[in-house]
Parts: structure tokens; sequence; C-alpha cells
């Protein structure tokens, strides 16, 4: 594996860090410009060129990112026997991230990227057995919870996390076993 140059790294976490505090401040993705990103990461238009076609593909990049470290974190608590993975803490973590996807006007392919994603963690990880055997159809089960879920999770940014990390995961947790079984 090839080594990245440590100013490579730092110059596109500066870049991604100034489309997220714009999109904190402006609300809107299509309102913010690739000169205002690279004037706010203190780079020039060429520089973020050199790095991503335009906005778009930075935008795609940042959100399949995130997509692949949750899918990552899934992967090792799967084979995990501690069992101990929290979702929230990992949304808690990326405040800045995922509040701006999920409260902005301008980021609906992320809302949508996030449900194809908890869909497929849903199909390959979750034990419907439960459910089913209860009569309920297992992919009426995936797209009733999954659209719940993504709904929560955006709920609980645009209010602020009005509840820790640990007591959401431990609410849906209940919620699930109370649904399922």
């Amino acid at each position: 594996m090839r080594k990245v140059d440590r100013r490579i790294l730092k110059t596109r976490e500066a870049i991604k860090n100034a489309v997220i505090e714009l999109m904190t401040e402006k609300n809107n993705f299509d309102q913010i410009t690739v000169q205002n990103i690279s004037d706010r990461a203190n780079v020039d238009r060429k520089t973020f060129y050199h790095h991503y076609k335009d906005k778009f593909d930075l935008l795609d990049k940042l959100i399949e990112e995130h997509i692949n470290e949750l899918r990552a974190i899934c992967e090792n608590d799967s084979n995990s026997s501690e069992g101990d993975f929290s979702w929230f803490e990992y949304f808690a973590e990326k405040y800045s991230f995922f509040s701006v996807m999920l409260a902005s006007k301008g980021a609906p392919f992320f809302r949508s990227r996030f449900l194809e994603f908890v869909i497929e963690d849903i199909r390959s990880g979750w034990d419907m057995t439960e459910g089913k055997e209860s009569g309920v159809k297992e992919e009426l089960l995936v797209q009733f919870f999954a659209p719940g879920y993504v709904g929560l999770v955006e709920w609980w940014f645009t209010n602020g996390m009005p509840y820790p990390p640990q007591v959401m995961e431990e609410q849906v947790g209940i919620m699930l076993e109370n649904n399922l079984s």
C-alpha cells in the first residue's frame, strides 16, 4: 500500500472541513462555490481541482468516506464478541458532519445514501426471525425499520442530541426488541 504525503492529507482535511463549515453557515449546498471552499480551506482553486472534480465530487467522496467508516465499524463489531458498538456514539463523535448532512437542505443525497446503508445493514446483520415468525414479511420489516431509524437519527441531530448516545442506543434496542419479538 502506497503511503500518502501528509501535506495531501492535511489539504484534503482542510477542504472537507471547509465545506462542512460552509454548509453549517449557509444551510444550502447549492449556494456554496468552489471559491468559497478554497478560500475557507486556505488553498487555491487549482489545488481544490487537483483533489476533486467539483464540489459535488467532494460531497460524494465525503459521504462515501463516512458510509465506509460506518460499514467498517459494523464489520468489526460483528466479528467482535463484545458487541458494544454504538452508532450513536459514532454519530456524536462526527457531529459536525452528520448534523449538517441530516439537517441541511443541501444534502438530500446523503439522507438517501444513509438510508441505503441502513437497509443494507439491517438485511445483513439484524435478527428478524422473530418478526418473520409473527407473519410479517422480512422486506416489510426492513422497509419499516430503516426509514424509522434514519428519521430518529435526523430528529436526534435537529433537536440538539437531547439524549446521550448510550440512552439512544438503549432506547432503539428496546424498540427493536419489543417490535421484533
